[in-house]
């Protein structure tokens, strides 16, 4: 299994007085270099670092739409392994996959929300805009394919979300292990559709290699002020964002958990941390542990609906 590393050193001294890290820490990601939570954590990877006073270590372990990486952090007895993940990790997951071998409810430990932004339906460039291209996509009946990241993930329950209230779209689900094979499989034209986040879809639209139909938001969003919403195209009350979470395992130690939450909100507020997020697509959150749980709670009753709604199951 490909493994990408991102390390960051520096100076013990900065630890100080506190217990710990004792050793450098791994973050997991359960999808590929370049993919959203990729980016995500290698953004906070260097700050961190220096407020720990130990390397950070990004280790890329792609693979069932990121559960893999996910169940691995729930494992840990390291007391230095940390995650990002994406919603599907914490909220759709258990109710996908019956055998699915962690609880999102008792496993972790809840650090911080660190960033969210809208998703961005593209297409090819030869598609339509806008209506017409829903239009076009309504003629196509089940010959269109839309790529996703993996079954359960947030682009995935999107798409189904949005052929429940575009009645007459039947384009079939291709899951790809991220989103830049999501991306690649659309040029190639193996899908017509998809949804991805706005660091994503943002260099391929203004490359001209795709088009950018709307955003999965009421109005104009910052993060893509020139593009759309789909409200305009004639999607309505669609509103869903993708987020990445810092996780790490339920057996993580309170000296380890009191020390995050004093390092990761000023990490979330560093404006070059935000600006780093912002160029990618994404606007910089930050939570506590409350507000993390409070997120999965509500996102978790929202995909319950969407999942009961259109009947999807993973064998």
């Amino acid at each position: 299994m490909a493994v990408g590393l991102c390390t960051v050193v520096v100076g013990a001294s900065a630890q100080g007085t506190h217990t710990w890290p004792t050793k450098p820490i791994r973050i997991l990601v359960g999808f590929p270099g370049g993919s959203t939570p990729d980016m995500a954590a290698r953004a906070i990877a260097e700050p961190l670092g220096r407020a720990l006073g130990q390397p950070v270590i990004v280790e890329n372990k792609p693979g069932a739409s990121g559960n893999i990486a996910t169940d691995q952090v729930a494992k840990a007895t390291d007391d230095h392994t940390l995650g990002v993940v994406i919603n599907g990790n914490l909220t759709s997951a258990k109710m996908l996959y019956p055998r699915l071998p962690y609880d999102p409810a008792k496993d972790f430990s809840y650090i911080s929300l660190l960033a969210t932004a809208p998703l961005v339906l593209i297409a090819p460039m030869s598609a339509p805009d806008g209506a017409a291209f829903f239009d076009a996509a309504r003629k196509a009946g089940d010959t269109w394919n839309y790529g996703s990241v993996g079954t359960g993930s947030v682009g995935h329950l999107g798409m189904e979300l949005m052929k429940a209230k575009m009645p007459g779209l039947m384009p079939q689900h291709i899951p790809y292990q991220g989103n830049p094979q999501v991306v690649t499989a659309m040029m190639g034209g193996q899908i017509q559709m998809a949804l991805v986040p706005p660091g994503i879809a943002q260099p391929q639209a203004k490359g001209g290699k795709l088009k950018v139909i709307g955003l999965t938001t009421s109005g104009r969003s910052v993060l893509m002020p020139e593009a759309p919403s789909l409200a305009d195209a004639g999607v309505k009350d669609f509103q869903l964002e993708v987020w990445t979470a810092l996780i790490g395992p339920a057996s993580l130690s309170k000296a380890a958990q009191d020390r995050l939450a004093l390092e990761m909100p000023k990490i979330m507020q560093n404006p070059d941390v935000r600006r780093l997020l912002f160029n990618q697509g994404w606007q910089a959150v930050g939570t506590s542990a409350e507000g993390l749980k409070t997120r999965i709670k509500e996102e978790s009753a929202t995909m319950a609906k969407i999942i009961a709604a259109r009947g999807i199951k993973i064998e």
